[in-house]
């Protein structure tokens, strides 16, 4: 007969729920969704209620807009800013986005001089702008210096001011969409274009243009709606005169025109948000948007 050794237990792996598995992201994401709520969604719907409900509940305040000649003119001069400094910044970033995906060697530095102007605060570089800008300031002095002017010319604290810092300040974002885009086209369809006798010009326009489509339009988005709402650098190197709509909304919180601010910051919010829902649906756009977000 042969000798039968203790029984052999074998215990089986529990696996995970699919339950248990599908609640990770949202837990993960939870401490996220608390602090947006907490700190963004209630104050702005605290605001929204506000424009509605003060000094009683009506709508009021949003059926004066059109015939306010000060909403109108501040609104057409937000609008025409940012398409300025969006226009301004996509012609200077498209060939620095180029150099970037193209120049294997300057790709380093070139990387750090467009990351260079994060690590300084907004109000710093503004700051910096009203001194090379003033009546006395480097570009007057190095032009008297040179004697191509007389007097100094008047550059701060005009809309040409506001575009040429809002322009600086604005443009790593519009480089950045731009590089990822033309970092994603294949080297190949480069290679066969010339292969095929296409000029480099020829393949730019034909091939590397049309491809990078999606970065631009994320870049001009993205450049855009952060241009409607800018607030520090127009205050301080923008004219009195040709104001913007956060600084109307600031002039108001200032007076303490709750009503009016309210009202102001949700045609703000309301602009924005329709701009992101329109472009997002035209062809090619909403595809642009989530190929920069992965």
């Amino acid at each position: 007969m042969t000798e039968r050794g203790p029984p052999v237990r074998i215990r089986l792996m529990s696996t995970p729920k699919a339950g248990a598995a599908n609640l990770t992201p949202l837990l993960l994401v939870a401490p996220l969704v608390v602090f947006m709520l907490a700190f963004y969604a209630l104050p702005v719907v605290a605001m929204l209620m506000r424009s509605v409900s003060d000094p009683v509940w009506s709508v009021g305040n949003y059926a004066a807009l059109p015939d306010d000649t000060v909403f109108l003119k501040t609104f057409t001069n937000t609008f025409y800013t940012s398409a300025i400094v969006t226009l301004a910044t996509l012609v200077m970033a498209y060939p620095v986005a180029l150099a970037l995906v193209r120049s294997t060697r300057w790709a380093p530095i070139i990387l750090v001089l467009i990351l260079l102007p994060f690590w300084t605060s907004v109000l710093v570089r503004s700051y910096a702008w009203m001194v090379l800008m003033g009546r006395h300031g480097l570009i007057n002095e190095a032009l008297t210096a040179a004697g191509l002017i007389e007097r100094p010319l008047r550059i701060l604290n005009t809309p040409l001011a506001t575009q040429i810092a809002m322009t600086h300040i604005l443009l790593p974002y519009m480089i950045l969409p731009i590089a990822n885009a033309l970092r994603q086209i294949d080297p190949s369809l480069l290679r066969a274009s010339s292969g095929l006798g296409a000029s480099p010009w020829r393949t730019f326009l034909q091939v590397t243009l049309p491809l990078s489509m999606p970065g631009v339009a994320a870049g001009v988005l993205l450049v855009f709606v952060l241009a409607l709402g800018f607030y520090i650098t127009p205050a301080m190197v923008g004219g009195p005169r040709e104001i913007t709509l956060s600084m109307l909304i600031a002039q108001q919180v200032d007076h303490l025109n709750w009503a009016y601010a309210a009202t102001l910051s949700a045609i703000l919010l309301a602009t924005s948000l329709a701009l992101i829902g329109v472009c997002y649906r035209l062809p090619g756009v909403g595809k642009a948007f989530r190929m920069n977000v992965r």
